[in-house]
């Protein structure tokens, strides 16, 4: 699994056909001059009750509410779907980037949890196990987490469009979207095996992380179209384009291949997810 940056760059080596993100990497790919097509979209059942992240207050930093993030040292990853939430955190509070100090660094491992511990920076946002991970090391030194109240669920499949002008990978993508679709629902529906099967045999963590991030992950759902996800989509590339100054862009007619809209969806009936 790769992030974002990573992504781009194996699609610009050629080393990868398709890649699964959140937001905010198809957005910077094309703005980058990396043409991609989004040809998957997921999101999670009660996403404000599952959020990927939360947002890391150093310790000994004097904030108790996101409002009190002003002045703040905020870790900044322009490029991943960190940094977009950032952005949106500031809008909610009603701050500008300009209000903080953002302190630009890309979201890899463990790097936000370390920033945060050794007082690089005031706030950072945290997804996954480093969640818990920095609570159980620095909790008793004053670390802390907030939860930002907004939605972080979306999560895509892209892929760059010179892929997609070979007729072979165009079908073996729409196959693959077919199978990711019933897998997401796959995993809903067995928790345990995921947890066992993915995050202890494969990411190596430890039962105890598993069972946390299968309970925070909730349930994946397929969208039988991409109307809303388009919409929050849209929404998100504003906010970029007026912040980072990137060119305005139709989400729709230069992100999405509309083709594979109902792709995902239409393989929960092809098979049985079970």
């Amino acid at each position: 699994m790769f992030g974002g940056p990573q992504t781009s760059e194996a699609f610009r080596a050629e080393a990868l056909d398709v890649g699964a993100v959140a937001d905010i990497p198809p957005l910077h790919a094309r703005w980058t001059g990396l043409d991609v097509r989004v040809v998957a979209a997921a999101e999670r059942e009660a996403p404000l009750e599952h959020p990927l992240y939360e947002i890391g207050i150093a310790p000994g930093a004097d904030i108790d509410d996101l409002s009190d993030i002003e002045g703040a040292r905020v870790a900044y990853s322009p490029g991943q779907a960190q940094g977009a939430l950032v952005l949106r955190v500031l809008e909610s509070v009603g701050l500008e980037p300009e209000d903080v100090e953002l302190v630009e660094m890309t979201s890899v491992d463990d790097t936000y949890v370390n920033a945060l511990a050794s007082d690089q920076v005031d706030v950072a946002p945290l997804g996954d196990v480093l969640i818990r991970r920095y609570l159980d090391r620095y909790a008793r030194d004053g670390a802390t987490v907030l939860p930002h109240g907004l939605r972080d669920d979306p999560w895509h499949l892209y892929t760059p469009e010179s892929v997609l002008e070979d007729a072979d990978k165009a079908a073996a993508i729409r196959e693959l979207v077919r199978a990711w679709g019933r897998a997401q629902v796959w995993i809903g529906e067995h928790p345990e095996e995921w947890a066992e099967g993915f995050y202890v045999d494969h990411e190596g963590l430890s039962p105890e992380d598993a069972e946390h991030l299968v309970e925070r992950d909730g349930v994946s759902v397929i969208p039988e179209d991409w109307d809303e996800t388009i919409e929050r989509h849209q929404a998100t590339a504003d906010l970029l384009s007026r912040i980072q100054e990137w060119p305005s862009v139709d989400v729709r007619e230069e992100v999405y291949d509309t083709r594979f809209e109902t792709v995902a969806f239409e393989g929960l009936t092809e098979g049985d997810a079970r």
